[in-house]
Protein backbone atom coordinates (compact mmCIF):
# COMPACT_ATOMS: atom_id res chain seq x y z
CA UNK A 1 0.00 0.00 0.00
CA UNK A 2 1.27 3.72 -0.75
CA UNK A 3 2.19 5.88 2.01
CA UNK A 4 -0.15 8.13 1.08
CA UNK A 5 -3.02 5.99 1.32
CA UNK A 6 -2.28 5.34 4.68
CA UNK A 7 -2.20 9.01 5.12
CA UNK A 8 -5.12 10.08 3.55
CA UNK A 9 -7.02 7.26 5.99
CA UNK A 10 -4.99 9.08 8.97
CA UNK A 11 -6.37 12.36 8.26
CA UNK A 12 -10.10 11.16 8.44
CA UNK A 13 -9.24 9.62 11.81
CA UNK A 14 -7.35 12.07 13.02
CA UNK A 15 -9.72 14.87 12.04
CA UNK A 16 -12.29 12.88 13.94
CA UNK A 17 -10.62 12.48 16.68
CA UNK A 18 -10.13 16.27 17.02
CA UNK A 19 -13.54 17.26 16.21
CA UNK A 20 -14.54 15.36 19.78
CA UNK A 21 -12.28 17.75 21.50
CA UNK A 22 -14.74 20.93 22.57
CA UNK A 23 -13.43 24.80 21.84
CA UNK A 24 -12.41 25.32 25.24
CA UNK A 25 -10.75 22.21 25.49
CA UNK A 26 -8.64 23.03 22.78
CA UNK A 27 -8.05 26.54 23.74
CA UNK A 28 -6.62 25.18 26.95
CA UNK A 29 -2.40 25.24 27.45
CA UNK A 30 -1.04 22.43 29.34
CA UNK A 31 1.06 24.96 31.06
CA UNK A 32 2.76 27.99 30.58
CA UNK A 33 4.93 28.24 27.72
CA UNK A 34 3.16 25.40 26.23
CA UNK A 35 1.09 25.05 22.87
CA UNK A 36 -2.59 24.61 23.52
CA UNK A 37 -4.67 22.09 20.66
CA UNK A 38 -5.63 24.99 18.72
CA UNK A 39 -1.86 26.12 18.59
CA UNK A 40 -0.47 22.76 17.49
CA UNK A 41 -2.70 22.90 14.69
CA UNK A 42 -2.48 25.89 13.45
CA UNK A 43 1.06 25.14 13.58
CA UNK A 44 0.64 21.98 11.57
CA UNK A 45 -0.80 24.29 9.30
CA UNK A 46 1.99 26.10 8.89
CA UNK A 47 3.89 23.19 8.57
CA UNK A 48 1.67 22.37 5.62
CA UNK A 49 1.91 25.11 3.92
CA UNK A 50 6.01 24.73 4.14
CA UNK A 51 6.37 21.35 3.09
CA UNK A 52 3.72 22.06 0.02
CA UNK A 53 6.17 24.30 -1.21
CA UNK A 54 8.88 22.16 -0.66
CA UNK A 55 7.43 18.53 -2.04
CA UNK A 56 6.43 20.11 -5.01
CA UNK A 57 9.83 21.93 -5.72
CA UNK A 58 11.75 18.97 -4.84
CA UNK A 59 9.88 17.00 -7.64
CA UNK A 60 12.36 19.52 -10.65
CA UNK A 61 15.04 20.55 -7.92
CA UNK A 62 18.13 18.42 -8.13
CA UNK A 63 18.84 18.97 -4.22
CA UNK A 64 16.46 19.14 -1.36
CA UNK A 65 18.11 22.60 0.71
CA UNK A 66 15.05 24.27 1.80
CA UNK A 67 14.42 27.41 4.16
CA UNK A 68 13.40 26.86 7.79
CA UNK A 69 11.08 29.00 9.24
CA UNK A 70 10.37 30.70 12.34
CA UNK A 71 7.48 28.00 13.98
CA UNK A 72 6.59 30.14 17.29
CA UNK A 73 6.65 33.26 15.81
CA UNK A 74 4.19 32.12 12.83
CA UNK A 75 1.91 30.38 15.04
CA UNK A 76 1.87 33.93 17.17
CA UNK A 77 1.77 36.26 14.25
CA UNK A 78 -1.56 34.50 13.26
CA UNK A 79 -2.92 34.37 16.68
CA UNK A 80 -3.96 30.72 16.66
CA UNK A 81 -5.06 30.90 20.46
CA UNK A 82 -7.81 33.10 19.18
CA UNK A 83 -9.12 31.61 15.97
CA UNK A 84 -11.81 29.39 15.54
CA UNK A 85 -11.60 26.04 16.43
CA UNK A 86 -13.49 23.91 14.21
CA UNK A 87 -12.48 26.19 11.12
CA UNK A 88 -8.75 26.18 11.40
CA UNK A 89 -9.49 21.97 11.76
CA UNK A 90 -11.22 22.31 8.59
CA UNK A 91 -8.46 23.78 7.38
CA UNK A 92 -5.71 21.30 8.82
CA UNK A 93 -7.83 18.61 6.86
CA UNK A 94 -8.05 20.10 3.70
CA UNK A 95 -4.15 21.37 3.51
CA UNK A 96 -3.10 18.15 4.09
CA UNK A 97 -5.87 16.01 1.58
CA UNK A 98 -3.85 18.33 -0.96
CA UNK A 99 -0.35 17.41 0.33
CA UNK A 100 -1.74 13.79 0.32
CA UNK A 101 -2.66 14.45 -3.15
CA UNK A 102 0.75 15.46 -4.14
CA UNK A 103 2.16 12.72 -2.38
CA UNK A 104 -0.22 10.17 -4.60
CA UNK A 105 0.93 11.99 -7.84
CA UNK A 106 4.64 12.14 -7.37
CA UNK A 107 6.40 9.75 -9.53
CA UNK A 108 7.87 6.74 -7.92
CA UNK A 109 10.98 7.71 -9.78
CA UNK A 110 10.64 11.42 -7.98
CA UNK A 111 10.12 9.96 -4.73
CA UNK A 112 12.94 7.33 -4.59
CA UNK A 113 15.84 9.42 -6.31
CA UNK A 114 18.89 9.30 -4.23
CA UNK A 115 19.46 13.22 -3.35
CA UNK A 116 23.12 13.60 -1.64
CA UNK A 117 22.64 17.70 -1.28
CA UNK A 118 20.24 18.19 1.53
CA UNK A 119 19.40 20.00 4.91
CA UNK A 120 17.66 17.59 6.01
CA UNK A 121 19.58 17.40 9.00
CA UNK A 122 18.13 20.62 9.83
CA UNK A 123 14.63 20.86 8.99
CA UNK A 124 13.47 17.15 9.10
CA UNK A 125 11.87 16.00 12.35
CA UNK A 126 13.77 12.96 11.96
CA UNK A 127 17.11 13.96 10.89
CA UNK A 128 19.26 12.81 8.03
CA UNK A 129 23.03 13.71 8.34
CA UNK A 130 23.87 16.08 5.63
CA UNK A 131 26.63 13.52 4.71
CA UNK A 132 24.22 10.69 3.71
CA UNK A 133 21.72 10.01 0.95
CA UNK A 134 18.02 10.75 1.48
CA UNK A 135 14.75 10.51 -0.87
CA UNK A 136 11.64 13.20 -1.09
CA UNK A 137 10.06 9.55 -0.53
CA UNK A 138 11.63 9.90 3.25
CA UNK A 139 10.78 13.53 3.51
CA UNK A 140 7.41 13.05 3.06
CA UNK A 141 6.86 9.93 5.42
CA UNK A 142 9.16 12.00 7.67
CA UNK A 143 6.26 15.06 7.42
CA UNK A 144 3.66 12.28 8.55
CA UNK A 145 5.55 11.66 11.53
CA UNK A 146 5.71 15.24 12.33
CA UNK A 147 1.96 15.06 12.36
CA UNK A 148 1.31 12.06 13.98
CA UNK A 149 3.68 13.36 16.89
CA UNK A 150 1.87 16.57 17.66
CA UNK A 151 -1.63 14.34 17.51
CA UNK A 152 -0.34 11.81 20.15
CA UNK A 153 0.74 15.67 22.30
CA UNK A 154 -3.28 16.43 21.77
CA UNK A 155 -4.42 13.20 22.73
CA UNK A 156 -2.08 13.30 25.86
CA UNK A 157 -3.35 16.48 27.03
CA UNK A 158 -7.16 14.82 27.27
Amino acid sequence: MHFATTFRQRIHEIYTQLSQISTEKASQKPAPGKWSPIQIIGHLIDSANNNHRRFTKAQWQDNMIFNGYAQAEWVTAQNYQAADWQQILDLWKLYNLHICYIMENTPEEKLNKEIHKHNLDKIAMITVPADQPTSLGYFMKDYIYHIEHHFRQIVEME
